[in-house]
């Protein structure tokens, strides 16, 4: 892992009841924070239990973290595969304005939590399509969301770089790793309109950027601040 001091293995221990009660918890702070002031995430949050999607040795730490800062990605199946600390999902679904009946696309589905959180929002009008490289990574966040139900969510194994046509265009896309620019693929398959968020730089830094394809100008960009996520993989990856 980069950057990160992770916790160590262990038995889980806490309940149900305990998770729920953390879970709140951890909403409320982010909503201190400034992360959260979607009603519709806020609820989403509330709603998906994140301890699902983790395996079951850092079940534990689900909602560690006293303050963001204090929050680190936790190991899941698959080389170098993450699931994002709790603030970063709000830090890219505020940006990207994600509401009921978007079609949004995410690249790198890992543990499929964003994912699902994703699905809350958009709701049954809407449809998010999600795309992982990693074959065990994709394994395990598939059967996650199964499991929780949210089977009307697309999974595809596959390049992310490359995006996902079959579903194109969308309103918004999510890019959940790092990239030295935004993949042309991606952008061909934004609506006139659409906005979509990735980290983009080096392993050492990286700056969350938003952009808008706006019609009949281009697109425009917006740096949101610095970040640190694993490398994509591929021609757009850091380390290629």
């Amino acid at each position: 892992m980069i950057g990160w001091v992770i916790p160590p293995s262990k038995t889980p221990t806490k309940t149900r009841e305990e998770f729920e009660v953390e879970r709140k918890r951890k909403v409320e702070q982010l909503r201190r924070e400034g992360f959260l002031r979607s009603e519709v995430l806020i609820r989403a949050m509330h709603k998906v239990p994140r301890e699902e999607f983790i395996p079951e040795g850092y079940r534990d730490y689900a909602y560690q973290g006293k303050t963001y800062r204090d929050e680190v990605p936790l190991p899941i199946l698959g080389e170098n595969a993450t699931i994002s600390c709790p603030h970063a999902y709000p830090l890219f679904y505020k940006p990207l304005e994600i509401r009921e009946g978007d079609q949004l696309l995410e690249i790198g589905m890992g543990s499929g939590y964003g994912a699902a959180l994703a699905r809350e929002v958009v709701g049954s009008r809407g449809k998010v399509v999600t795309v992982e490289v990693d074959e065990k990574t994709y394994g395990f966040g598939t059967a996650n969301l199964n499991r929780l139900g949210y089977d009307d969510i697309v999974t595809i194994l596959g390049d992310g770089s490359a995006g996902y046509e079959g579903e194109s265009p969308y309103d918004k896309i999510s890019v959940t790793a790092v990239c030295t620019r935004f993949p042309p693929e991606l952008l061909d398959q934004l609506k006139p309109g659409g906005k979509m968020v990735a980290p983009l730089g080096s392993l050492e830094s990286q700056q969350l950027v938003l952009l808008q394809k706006t019609p009949g100008i281009g697109t425009r960009t917006e740096y949101l601040g610095s970040v640190l996520f694993v490398p994509l993989r591929g021609r757009y990856s850091p380390t290629h």
